[in-house]
């Protein structure tokens, strides 16, 4: 009897996959926030937190004070309890001159037993200094 209510909890689940999928299409406008632990762990180079509410406030921050902002996404791919998202967020800075910021990274993204996302650790594939500089001089490519 447990083997089948698990089945069926399981059936009942949301796919995560799909969701994310989703969300990074829209992102960060109308995020499917409800697929968070409410003590969700997150981390990128510039930010370590807990909590649903601090998440919200951060995505909320990015379509505030950015422009444009879009996330491209080249891979989601899941294995065992932990989602893998490649991707490039790219944005326009509030300066005068509206310098486009490029960040490429990836997410690892940790599910718990009740099909949530626990732990959501950002990495990104160049230094947060050279982000920086985008703001400032022009490169066609993220990585230089």
């Amino acid at each position: 009897m447990n083997d089948r209510s698990s089945t069926i909890n399981k059936q009942q689940q949301p796919d995560l996959m799909e969701i994310l999928k989703e969300d990074y299409e829209k992102f960060p406008e109308d995020q499917t926030f409800g697929i968070y632990a409410d003590d969700v762990y997150f981390k990128d180079p510039l930010n370590e937190f807990n909590g649903i509410k601090k998440y919200q406030a951060m995505i909320a921050f990015l379509g505030s004070f950015f422009s444009d902002v879009e996330m491209e996404v080249h891979n989601v791919d899941q294995e065992g309890e932990v989602i893998k998202t490649e991707w490039t967020l790219n944005m326009t800075s509030p300066l005068p001159w509206k310098p486009h910021l490029s960040i490429p990274g990836w997410s690892e993204l940790k599910v718990n037993d009740e099909n949530l996302i626990s732990s959501h650790i950002d990495y990104w594939h160049i230094s947060p200094w050279k982000v920086l500089r985008q703001n400032f001089f022009y490169s066609q490519k993220a990585s230089q």
